[in-house]
């Protein structure tokens, strides 16, 4: 099935009035409070859950789920502290769980422990003071379990805290989760050459794809916590630090609360804070995260495979939240497949992270990501504020990964559109924006907002887009360049600068590019008419209003 480009460039100005007439825009950059790192994150999580008033698409009241009046503490079972408790906890579990419900308790103390397996209608509260430091064993998490591993369905070691087809769970607590030791054997036996698009081909059987460890197959270690098809699943208060790869991993979910959590991931290779996988109506508010990749991600499935089964991730709501340290502070992609739509993040911190507010989609893996809401950011010291990239790199793409020539558009062209960021602040960036995004079907329908930027750079590099608008921006830069191949439709409407010698070097390439205007600077900005500064080829339409 081919797909096509959906919006022409005479379009443009009605593809912005239909998803962004549900944005109110505020003409004062400065005049929305943008919250500051104290007022966010897991330190000031209330008790309380505040409904969701002004989220641009409908979701369901989020509420804090009831369990049984009856709780058991593992001790009352004869776990003993500093011994392995699995078979204690997991027995439990499934005590609790007949008799209809109801909380599991781990209390103060240090507690070890290989894959938990939790079931519906089970709280498992982990104390203030407990710590569950999880077996670096990979015989602790057979057999194998039904998982999806970087957008791919298989059978492995699921997660220290692992739970499938089951409704109203939870992991509570103000208690610790610990991964294995860093020379254990779940993190050395990790193939990390390997490539689960070579490794899994979409005609394998799930039968076949068996990432175990025994006899002689790869391992693919476990997440910390990690549900699949579960309905009304709710984290609250735990910190988890030295995971073996991602965190906190809901795949094939619905309902889903993640609340007051702590992750401290840094220096582990995957070691994601939240991924929202393929899963529906989620809410995810005062975290703090400091990761050794992406902190809050979006993902849908990959590939053929993630096509087919074409489950979204839709209905995300991210607030109050704090990224520190990781490679992106709300990340959606790569695995996009299934697509992803109806994100709403709103009074979050990124201090520290590589990029700010990060796009991934890359031409093998389908699907795409619309209908995105950012507001009231604050971002500091990120290399970059905003960032597309749609062509990866050869080590998972192959040839995929150049631009040219211009490939079929297929079930497989991944679309990213109709994202809208407003009320912002970076407060120090090496690039405003870098976007390689793909000549077949381009980025489309952006607006960004009411934003105050100081930037070393300004904008390196603006491939491929149609439908790009900049309005009421100030920016304070150290460099004057714009860089643009083959952009169309591209507004710079009120947009202040402060920049050397208060000249603009605007860089304009490409066959494609057209209708690209400078409207209302406001100051006394010049374009530079020396090759170096304004570059003019095949006749772009470039205006100065």
């Amino acid at each position: 099935m081919k797909r096509s480009c959906i919006t022409p460039i005479y379009r443009l100005f009605v593809a912005f009035t239909l998803p962004l007439a549900l944005f109110s825009c505020n003409n004062q950059p400065t005049s929305v409070a943008i919250p500051t790192e104290e007022q966010v994150g897991a330190l000031v999580m209330p008790e309380e859950i505040a409904p969701v008033t002004d989220a641009p698409f409908e979701l369901p009241d989020f509420k804090r789920p009831v369990f049984p009046d009856l709780t058991v503490s593992i001790t009352e079972r004869g776990a003993k502290k500093d011994t392995f408790i699995t078979d204690v906890i997991n027995n439990l579990i499934d005590e609790v769980n007949a008799k209809g419900g109801g909380t599991v308790l781990i209390p103060a103390g240090k507690w070890f422990a290989g894959r938990i397996t939790l079931k519906s209608n089970v709280n498992l509260h982990i104390a203030e003071g407990a710590v569950i430091e999880f077996s670096g064993r990979v015989e602790d998490y057979l057999p194998a379990v039904f998982t999806r591993h970087e957008g791919i369905e298989m059978l492995a070691s699921g997660a220290f805290i692992y739970a499938n087809g089951q409704h109203n769970i939870a992991v509570t607590g103000k208690g610790t989760i610990l991964g294995p030791e860093l020379d254990s054997e779940v993190r050395t036996r990790l193939n990390t050459a390997a490539n689960v698009d070579i490794d899994v081909p979409p005609s394998m059987p799930l039968a076949k794809r068996v990432f175990d460890g025994m006899e002689g197959r790869d391992f693919q270690p476990p997440r910390t916590i990690a549900p699949i098809n579960c309905t009304n699943v709710f984290i609250e208060g735990i910190t988890m630090n030295r995971s073996a790869i991602w965190n906190v991993v809901p795949t094939y979910c619905e309902n889903v609360i993640i609340r007051g959590i702590t992750v401290n991931s840094l220096g582990i290779p995957r070691g994601d804070g939240i991924d929202v996988e393929s899963s529906k109506n989620v809410l995810i508010e005062y975290c703090t995260l400091n990761c050794g990749d992406d902190c809050f991600t979006l993902k849908s499935g990959r590939g053929e495979e993630g096509v087919r089964i074409g489950r979204p991730t839709e209905n995300v709501v991210i607030r109050y939240s704090l990224a520190q340290q990781g490679h992106g502070g709300i990340t959606c992609g790569s695995e996009t497949a299934g697509n992803i739509k109806n994100i709403y993040a709103h009074d979050c911190v990124f201090n520290g992270t590589w990029s700010g507010i990060r796009f991934k989609a890359f031409r093998p893996r389908g699907g795409g990501t619309e209908n995105v809401l950012y507001k009231r950011i604050r971002m500091i010291d990120v290399n970059v504020a905003f960032i597309w990239d749609m062509l990866g790199s050869r080590r998972w793409v192959g040839d995929l990964a150049n631009r040219l020539p211009l490939r079929e558009v297929t079930e497989l062209t991944p679309i990213l559109r109709n994202i809208h960021v407003k009320d912002f602040i970076v407060e120090s960036a090496d690039n405003f924006i870098s976007a390689n995004c793909i000549p077949e079907i381009p980025v489309n329908n952006v607006l960004i907002e009411n934003g105050e930027v100081n930037t070393t750079s300004l904008i390196p590099v603006l491939n491929d887009v149609d439908g790009f608008i900049l309005r009421n921006l100030s920016f304070r830069a150290r460099e004057n360049k714009i860089n643009i191949l083959d952009g169309r439709n591209i507004l710079l409407d009120q947009v202040r600068f402060e920049i050397p010698g208060n000249e603009l070097a605007v860089n304009i390439q490409g066959t494609q590019s057209a209708s690209i205007v400078l409207r209302n600077n406001g100051n006394d900005i010049r374009i530079g008419t020396a090759s170096h500064r304004l570059i003019l080829q095949n006749g772009i339409a470039f205006k100065l209003e």
